[in-house]
């Protein structure tokens, strides 16, 4: 019989928190991950994901960082526009058969 643990869910504070403890802190990884009962694979992880970009670090779940959602939109918005010329496209070419 397999021994499989559930993946837990950590938010956004207790991930910077941990990240701190390392970087601002003199505690080693080891030692952090023992005291929070987590993988220490996962702090350094954590801890470059937190130091790339203070900020907007672990956004969550499901949503972006802004300048991730602004491309997104500019994309979208881009596919819209070419889609719109595509069809004018064709309809000019159709309507320039038929006199």
């Amino acid at each position: 019989m397999e021994d499989k643990r559930e993946r837990r869910c950590f938010d956004k504070e207790f991930k910077k928190e941990a990240a701190c403890l390392v970087t601002e802190g003199s505690r080693q990884v080891s030692e952090v991950a023992r005291d929070l009962d987590i993988h220490s694979n996962v702090i350094p992880r954590w801890k470059r994901e937190y130091l790339e970009d203070i900020g907007d670090a672990f956004p969550g779940k499901g949503h972006m960082k802004p300048e991730e959602e602004e491309m997104r939109k500019l994309k979208r918005s881009l596919a819209d526009v070419t889609e719109k010329r595509d069809i004018l496209k064709k309809a000019l070419a159709i309507f320039s058969k038929h006199p």
